[in-house]
């Protein structure tokens, strides 16, 4: 009880507002009250609380327009004694001829007529404080904008006319000079071509000086992700060179020239795997990243090198080459080999992306075929061509753990097999998911996925089996084994199909900082022809728990599958890192 008084005394407003009856005014003036930590010990005590009180209301009425104000500071005959102030609003002053001056020579009528259009102010709108300062602020930085970097705000004249209740602004605005720019200057030594970095300027030498290039230039090097900071700014008007332009100055900080990463997961069905990353950064002095990635696991045993070149021909593009040896081993098919690959990705706005590329495969791979109704080994030397078209939208708010938005990704890849088996078709897919956040934080989330694949101009079983489509784990219908979903052979191989598809609800919730639950129902159907045959549907359901690691949630589920087929397990386990989608 003696805690609720403390807080109960800490809480008590300064002094009591009467008089306003607009209701949103009247809050407005309480929100601004000092808060005082007990009644006061005295009439004189109360008085000059309330004369404070009336110093924040005054601020307030000014603030909101309100400049015939009358303001009465007093103090009650209780015991103990209490400050009121009563306020009388008067009339609203209003937006009365906004004009702006200038100070010093004139930009061109141009940029003249920009900065009056941007202010912003209505001819009998409320003279609020926060309008005027607000328009006074985007003028200048229009005037800015368009080239005039040192552009500034002298004092400005305000003018309250009580004879017509209204508010007169009139901004003064130093224009300066117009600023024309010069070329890159890299303040700082580090790992960075400057030939490379004057080249991704997204102006040229003599242009007119304009914010967004200074800010585009900067975002691009951030993109890169191989610096720890990145500034960009312009060269105060001293160091403008003897022609007149001012360079742009770049300030890099390298991040460290290597990392090393570590992963692992592990599920029921598909065993435990380990990755392992060793991550070079600026080896070109073109802000490019090497990778070099192995992985160990059950289904699958890699070895792969990759080279990243950011903005490569042009901004915002990037070319992965990438080469990689490997040996799979599944209950479908055994295969090694190695692959080149090479892919551009342009990026065409901040969340929507566009990849073409060509790959190259060399593998062998042992599979097994029907001959007479029985299952037959087959061994196939083949070489695989394989080009890609593919456009990615992703407007959700993470990668590892995202709580609203959503993400569409559709690919087409046509594909031509040679060796021992030639074949020609086009593989396409398209998968999208969608995260609707519920409260106030997010606590809660419902997610869905859905996913389709068909082949064209393929056919069973001419399709090599490691290019067929699958089902069925911890990245696609949860309880069930590694592509255990669809046709099987007669010994019960999972044969793989020529069509896809798959769809996922799952319910999120987090009960504290760091822990949550799911409970999800996951489908999926693969078939034969190039669209699935939905009599041929599994459905997996379970549930699981997250916890949150600061950049991502570790993820343990367990899953069920609810038409058991010969083969299956009762149930399936999965860990890893990341939401399942």
């Amino acid at each position: 009880m003696a805690a609720v008084a403390a807080q109960a005394n800490a809480d008590e407003p300064s002094a009591t507002i009467t008089g306003v009856e607009d209701r949103a005014l009247r809050e407005a003036i309480q929100r601004a009250l000092s808060q005082s930590d007990g009644p006061p010990a005295s009439r004189s005590e109360a008085r000059r609380r309330a004369r404070d009180a009336a110093d924040d209301a005054v601020a307030v009425l000014r603030a909101e327009g309100y400049y015939a104000y009358v303001v009465d500071p007093d103090v009650t005959e209780t015991d103990p004694p209490r400050g009121t102030v009563k306020v009388t609003p008067g009339q609203l002053f209003v937006i009365a001829d906004p004009r702006i001056d200038w100070s010093g020579a004139p930009p061109d009528e141009g940029v003249r007529e920009r900065a009056f259009s941007v202010l912003g102010l209505t001819e009998g709108a409320a003279g609020r404080a926060a309008e005027i300062l607000g328009a006074e602020g985007r003028a200048v930085a229009q005037v800015q904008k368009l080239g005039y970097a040192d552009a500034m705000a002298d004092p400005r004249q305000v003018i309250v006319d009580h004879a017509d209740h209204t508010v007169r602004p009139t901004f003064v605005i130093a224009a300066g000079d117009l600023v024309k720019v010069d070329g890159v200057e890299l303040s700082t030594k580090g790992r960075t071509r400057i030939e490379w970095l004057k080249r991704l300027a997204p102006w040229k030498e003599g242009d007119v000086y304009d914010p967004e290039d200074i800010a585009e230039l900067e975002r691009r090097l951030r993109d890169t992700g191989v610096y720890d900071t990145v500034s960009v700014a312009l060269a105060p008007k001293e160091k403008a060179l003897p022609s007149g332009l001012r360079p742009i100055q770049v300030t890099l900080a390298d991040r460290a020239s290597r990392t090393l990463e570590l992963g692992a997961g592990y599920s029921t069905s598909e065993g435990p795997g380990v990755d392992a990353k060793w991550i070079r950064y600026n080896r070109l002095r073109r802000a490019d990243t090497t990778t070099i990635t192995t992985r160990v696991a059950k289904l699958e045993k890699s070895l792969e090198g990759s080279v990243a070149l950011p903005h490569w021909g042009r901004p915002q593009q990037t070319l992965k080459l990438t080469s990689r040896v490997f040996a799979d081993t599944t209950d479908a098919y055994d295969e090694t080999g190695a692959t080149f690959s090479a892919d551009l990705t342009r990026r065409l706005q901040t969340t929507r992306y566009r990849t073409y590329g060509l790959s190259v495969d060399l593998s062998q791979t042992k599979e097994l075929t029907t001959a007479n109704g029985l299952p037959v080994g087959q061994r196939l030397n083949l070489a695989t061509f394989t080009a890609l078209g593919a456009y990615a939208w992703d407007y959700s708010d993470s990668i590892l753990d995202p709580r609203r938005g959503w993400r569409v990704e559709a690919r087409a890849e046509p594909t031509a097999i040679t060796g021992e088996t030639s074949l020609v078709y086009i593989r396409t897919q398209a998968q999208g998911s969608a995260y609707i956040p519920f409260g106030k934080e997010a606590d809660t989330v419902l997610a869905g996925r859905l996913k389709l694949g068909a082949m064209l101009g393929g056919t069973m079983p001419e399709v090599p089996a490691s290019r067929r489509f699958y089902s069925g784990g911890g990245g696609s219908v949860r309880g069930y084994s590694y592509q255990a979903i669809g046709p099987r052979l007669s010994d019960n191989t999972p044969q793989g199909g020529l069509s896809l598809f798959e769809g996922s609800i799952e319910l999120r919730h987090r009960f504290t900082q760091q822990w949550g639950g799911v409970v999800f129902i996951d489908a999926g159907a693969v078939g034969v022809e190039p669209t699935p045959n939905t009599r041929d549907f599994s459905v997996g359901a379970g549930f699981g728990v997250r916890y949150d690691l600061g950049f991502g949630p570790i993820r343990a589920d367990i899953a069920f599958p609810l038409e058991k087929r010969e083969g299956d397990s009762a149930f399936q386990i999965y860990l890893s890192i990341g939401q399942s989608f």
